[in-house]
């Protein structure tokens, strides 16, 4: 397995996240099990930093990023040759990532493929990081000054990431900070450390200083200690929007990137394409047993049209597999634990008793949720107006484009929201008046290319991912001037 997992004693223990602090794996002052998703027993044991060893890591970061010399044409080397090692490690992380995330094989090996290319991307952009010239001369009194700007980078940058996504995701923070020339403190989710674990050991074996990557598994108690380390400059955090509220609570001045909380909408229109939408919609609906922040929770269907979607809907959604991620067939595995499967069939049978009718859907076996597809659902329920993180999805019907726009609009978070029609007045209707980050014509929500701007408005957060984006996040811009 990897460096960070071989500590054991015998064959019969279980492996080990470690710490990674200074550039060496380390012992934490307690462990916690890992569970594997599907048959929730314990897979692997994370190690949890005490106190000390959580401000020694912010110290040595600190200390790695004032030594650090590499030009930005050296971060790019890294990089690419993190993202080979990645791509040399694929049959570990698919494993990994079946036990820890839950994944079938096409999401881990997506998870894979795109990490590498975030990688790749954030090299490249770590290669051409510039200023602009400023035109001092235009200004009075200004003859034979130069102007120029230049991009530094901030220091420290804390990294709190979730399990959903547990390599692009993470992918997505310590790429860009290391491109822009920033020490990384990554704390994982507690779900999913052994990704995290095997994403370090690549970027330590492509060059990486040490103490310029390090790794720290916790819980809300090891996220509020690196909040109160003053050396920290950045914070990037997904999760939901209350953690963000208190994470931004106590940042103080210090700058934030927050990816937070959604619930994705996606808009058929009575002219749209539905051999090309359905099959879009079920994957954006259902991959990673919808725990993707842009999984389609409501879909907005024209009335003309409700009938025959929800018709044809109903077997698409019917035909997918589910269950074990060990069986190559399978599509949708578990959700990330069998409390959370818990709350999702709570929310569906509270659906259910306000009205809703299930169209697709079966019992809940542990942490597995069949795919569930739903009508008629009360917005007064959770399902209506809260995140569901899960494998279900709503149809609701509109008569008006003005309506569908005003029922996106009308809820606190703005992600994503797609939106199918072949009327280009409707697709720039949408991109002007839609309250949220992304809005994608002919797509769902969840098409995310990873060189684009993502984030959100409102309660979803700000701050933009996306290397070229981030890099400027993690980054400040300096005037210098020259008088001739």
């Amino acid at each position: 397995m990897a460096d960070a997992a071989a500590h054991r004693q015998t064959s019969a223990e279980l492996p080990s996240c470690r710490l990674l602090i200074a550039g060496e794996w380390s012992d934490g002052d307690r462990t916690v099990a890992v569970l594997d998703k599907y048959r929730l027993a314990p897979v692997m044991h994370a190690h949890l930093p005490g106190r000390d060893q959580v401000r020694a890591c912010v110290t040595a970061a600190e200390r790695a990023f004032q030594a650090n010399t590499l030009s930005p044409y050296d971060r790019g080397v890294i990089l690419d040759r993190a993202a080979v090692e990645l791509e040399k490690r694929a049959a570990d992380l698919v494993e990994v990532l079946r036990q820890e995330a839950g994944f079938p094989r096409r999401d881990a090996m997506g998870e894979i493929q795109r990490c590498a290319a975030t990688f790749r991307l954030s090299a490249e952009e770590a290669r051409r990081l510039a200023g602009e010239v400023v035109p001092m001369e235009g200004a009075a009194g200004q003859k034979g000054r130069i102007g120029f700007t230049i991009r530094v980078p901030l220091g420290v940058v804390a990294a709190i990431t979730p399990f959903n996504a547990p390599l692009n995701t993470v992918a997505h923070k310590v790429a860009p900070a290391l491109a822009a020339g920033n020490a990384v403190v990554l704390k994982p989710s507690l779900h999913t450390p052994m990704t995290s674990c095997i994403m370090a050991e690549c970027l330590v074996a492509a060059g990486v200083p040490p103490g310029l990557m390090s790794v720290l598994h916790g819980d809300a108690e090891v996220a509020d200690w690196l909040l109160s380390e003053p050396a920290v400059q950045f914070y990037a955090f997904t999760g939901s929007t209350e953690v963000g509220r208190i994470i931004q609570s106590k940042a103080g001045l210090r700058r934030t990137q927050m990816e937070l909380g959604s619930i994705a909408h996606c808009v058929i229109c009575d002219d749209a394409d539905l051999d090309a939408a359905l099959p879009k919609v079920v994957n954006a609906g259902f991959r990673k047993a919808g725990q993707v922040c842009t999984s389609i929770q409501v879909l907005l269907v024209q009335r003309a049209l409700i009938e025959e979607v929800e018709r044809r809907l109903t077997k698409l959604v019917a035909e997918l597999p589910y269950g074990d991620p060990a069986d190559d067939r399978t599509v949708v595995g578990p959700v990330v634990s069998e409390a959370a499967a818990r709350r999702i069939e709570s929310w569906i049978a509270l659906a259910e008793q306000k009205g809703a009718r299930r169209l697709v859907g079966g019992e809940r076996r542990d942490a597995v949720v069949p795919p569930t597809l739903l009508a008629d659902v009360d917005r007064a329920t959770p399902l209506g107006c809260q995140e569901v993180f899960g494998p279900v999805m709503c149809i609701a019907p509109f008569d008006t484009f003005e309506e569908a726009i005003a029922r996106v609009n009308d809820t606190p978070y703005g992600l994503a929201t797609g939106i199918f029609t072949k009327r280009l007045d409707k697709a720039l209707q949408a991109a002007r008046q839609l309250q949220v980050g992304g809005v994608h014509i002919n797509e769902t929500p969840s098409s995310r290319v990873d060189l684009m701007p993502y984030g959100g408005s409102k309660d979803s957060g700000f701050g933009r991912e996306g290397p070229h984006y981030a890099i400027r996040e993690m980054s400040e811009e300096r005037i210098v001037t020259i008088l001739a």
